[in-house]
């Protein structure tokens, strides 16, 4: 998994793509919560972003 982001990173570092980091960094957070919060109350309202 570390290394599909660090391939992500040299892409962006090397093809000087800087405006994908904002948009990964979005990604990444609605990832991260939309697993942290799988089995909460808070579920119903993340879905209603999608």
């Amino acid at each position: 998994m570390l290394s599909i982001l660090k391939e992500l990173l040299d892409y962006v570092i090397v093809r000087k793509k800087y405006i994908l980091i904002p948009i990964l960094l979005i990604l990444a957070i609605f990832g991260i919560l939309i697993v942290l919060t799988q089995g909460t109350a808070f579920a119903p309202f993340i879905y209603t972003i999608f």
